[in-house]
């Protein structure tokens, strides 16, 4: 009994001596979580076309950088989703020159260079033949979609173009 008390004196003590202190409580010392860390959202390799007073494309594109992957192509595909295409890949600026062989889809094919603009168009390529695409001058880049895609979206040579998770050549 004389401990409870003597325990009860001590609390109302101290109770009374901080009844009437303006000392603010003391800051929090207890860790604060940090944020948890949100990975980025993984961008699938797309290609923007942004065509002077027009609306931005965007052309999700299966990305060919192998001179094996290059020979192939597009040939004995089907079909082509109409916001999707292929980027073919180059380590450095050349004239390139593209067929049609085995290819079932016509194509507008986008030839881009390194600073990324469109250099020119060959547009609604024949499909099934041999017959050589090519504009004039060098690119790094081309970009192939269905025919129509260009002329739909007012796509011509000079077109800023923008590369979202478009790896580099490999050979």
């Amino acid at each position: 009994m004389l401990k409870t008390a003597l325990f009860f004196a001590i609390c109302v003590t101290a109770c009374n001596r901080n009844a009437g202190s303006t000392v603010p409580p003391s800051p929090r010392t207890e860790p604060v979580p940090s944020e948890p860390v949100v990975p980025p959202i993984p961008v699938e390799p797309t290609v923007v076309l942004r065509p002077v007073g027009h609306p931005e494309v965007r052309v999700r594109v299966e990305v060919v950088r192998s001179e094996a992957d290059r020979m192939r192509g597009l040939m004995n595909r089907r079909e082509l989703g109409a916001d999707q295409g292929m980027l073919f890949v180059f380590a450095q600026p050349e004239h390139q020159v593209f067929w049609m062989r085995n290819t079932f889809l016509s194509l507008d094919i986008m030839f881009i260079t390194p600073d990324r603009q469109v250099l020119g168009i060959a547009r609604n390529a024949t499909p099934m033949t041999d017959d050589a695409r090519e504009v004039p001058g060098d690119s790094q880049y081309v970009l192939e979609v269905n025919a129509g895609f260009s002329a739909r979206h007012h796509i011509d040579a000079g077109t800023p173009v923008e590369f979202l998770s478009i790896p580099r050549a490999t050979e």
